[in-house]
């Protein structure tokens, strides 16, 4: 594509905190001119003022991603402010922490409707407007669990998988229609210190956190930036991310087990919570910032540290455990 996104056109779901907020202020400091969606008209407008502050001119468009049409809308005011859509960043997110038994199931459907139907939704305005001009870079935000799949969060990782799986046939449309100036990225990222996790529904009891370790909401937004300007097929964002998703391929009896039990223990905070759907049916006011407080101080970078020293070494244990069985 180019190295230059300065006067290119962006479009970005969930802009109003966490990825989608740092992704904004991204663009915009590259130059970019931003169409911001979410929910939340007051927080948009504020990551609008920032977005101009940074070099980029904004758009506002608050925006439910559930409804299809609304979608579409966002598409067409882009193009009419803007001209055309150069960059089009499905990334709007929430999820539900639940034992698939106990989930609720307006709750559950909500989540798929948002994180995966929100994302088809977005593609398809995205490609129309692609193919009308003949190029253009679709930025899907997956998730880590598309690769090495987890506990409590079923909903959230069947939505992920599908995001993935869209990506993919998407680009295999593309390849029999000789598109190649159309590309379609999938970004994975790790767990990130991001409001998501005060956003999202519980129905465990239990309070949760972000998983040990976590990583700054402005590498996944760096990513989708160079994504926009070097087109990747799929980036996973994060090195723990990448070492269980190697695990997972290596030996998944024994990444179910060890996940299972890690996910148990990390995922979780050492209190109680009610039970609540989180922002799923309504935004909530709190929790507009990129970061969510989930940095882990100096005592838990000991934890941090030995989680990533496991997840390093289990895929090399289980690969030359694959080697002296293949030597033999």
């Amino acid at each position: 594509m180019t190295e230059d996104l300065n006067g290119s056109v962006v479009v970005i779901t969930g802009a109003s905190s966490g990825i989608g907020r740092a992704a904004a202020l991204t663009f915009a400091g590259e130059g970019a001119n931003v169409a911001l969606a979410a929910r939340r008209e007051e927080a948009l407008l504020e990551v609008a003022a920032e977005c101009e502050a940074a070099g980029g001119r904004a758009l506002a468009v608050p925006t439910d991603v559930t409804d299809e049409g609304a979608v579409e809308e966002l598409a067409r005011r882009a193009v009419e402010q803007f001209g055309r859509i150069d960059v089009w960043v499905n990334n709007a997110g929430t999820s539900l922490f639940s034992r698939f038994e106990e989930a609720p199931m307006d709750e559950y459907r909500r989540v798929i409707e948002t994180d995966l139907f929100g994302c088809i939704y977005g593609a398809q305005a995205a490609l129309r407007r692609f193919r009308e001009q003949g190029s253009g870079v679709l930025i899907n935000t997956s998730s880590v669990v598309a690769k090495a799949s987890q506990p409590y969060t079923s909903a959230y990782v069947i939505a992920k998988f599908g995001v993935r799986a869209l990506g993919e046939s998407l680009r295999q449309e593309l390849i029999l229609d000789g598109a190649r100036d159309i590309q379609v990225c999938t970004i994975m990222p790790a767990s990130i210190d991001t409001p998501f996790f005060q956003h999202a529904a519980n129905r465990t009891g239990r309070a949760t956190k972000a998983l040990n370790p976590v990583y700054d909401a402005e590498r996944v937004a760096k990513t989708m930036v160079r994504c926009a300007k070097r087109p990747k097929r799929e980036v996973i964002v994060g090195g723990a991310g990448r070492m269980l998703a190697l695990q997972h391929t290596l030996s998944l009896g024994l990444y179910e087990r060890m996940a299972a039990r890690m996910i148990d223990r990390d995922h979780f905070q050492d209190s109680p919570a009610s039970p609540g759907p989180g922002n799923l049916f309504e935004p909530m006011e709190e929790g507009t910032g990129v970061s969510g407080g989930w940095k882990p101080d100096g005592k838990s970078s000991a934890g941090r540290a030995a989680l990533v020293g496991v997840a390093v070494a289990v895929p090399a244990l289980l690969g030359w455990r694959w080697l002296r069985r293949a030597s033999r």
